[in-house]
């Protein structure tokens, strides 16, 4: 009878253990899940690409900056900032949005060195996206302007022709006139025998 008590207290240990395990297994199933889900939604936006190009170096300055992203932006939302390696804002404040493009203008870029853009981009039912990048601009030392000047033409002369050119062109216009004349005398003598 002893016997027969502990195996069924084994068993119901048993059972016991089984259950607490089957409910932590399907608790973390579940948070996988859920976290799974909550990272898909988070991340449905993405930047898909920015002009300039992130981490680019330019010789001539830009006159806006654009973002791409993967969603629709809400067009009043959106927050584009362009500093440059001083930290004074370089951008004039007008932001576009067109779609997935959100554009902002420059004011012109005078000084070399890093230049920031930090973001905060708004989609409907989205997390928002936010972020920044940087691009060298690599200002010329010295800007001199350039003054058109005129430069002179050459006359323009007719491209040189062959001897046997002209003499072919002749002989096709004679044998032309002749054969002018003969269709109109052919036409003149049908008209006439009518």
């Amino acid at each position: 009878m002893r016997s027969l008590k502990k195996w069924h207290d084994r068993v119901e240990s048993t059972s016991n253990s089984e259950g607490v395990t089957l409910r932590i297994k399907g608790l973390a199933a579940l948070l996988v899940l859920l976290t799974y889900a909550g990272l898909a939604s988070a991340s449905a936006n993405s930047l898909i690409t920015t002009s300039p190009i992130s981490g680019s170096t330019l010789a001539t300055p830009p006159s806006y900056v654009t973002l791409t992203s993967q969603v629709d932006l809400i067009a009043d939302a959106n927050e584009l900032i362009v500093t440059d390696p001083s930290g004074i804002r370089v951008d004039d404040g007008t932001i576009t949005v067109d779609g997935v493009n959100a554009t902002i203008g420059l004011k012109p870029l005078t000084e070399s060195g890093i230049y920031r853009v930090a973001y905060t981009l708004y989609s409907e039912g989205e997390v928002p996206l936010q972020g920044s990048f940087t691009f060298n601009f690599s200002a010329p030392s010295v800007i001199t302007p350039t003054e058109p000047s005129p430069t002179p033409t050459q006359s323009q002369t007719p491209a040189s022709s062959s001897w046997g050119t002209n003499v072919f062109i002749f002989a096709i216009l004679i044998i032309a006139f002749f054969v002018l004349i003969g269709l109109s005398l052919y036409a003149r003598k049908l008209f006439r025998d009518r």
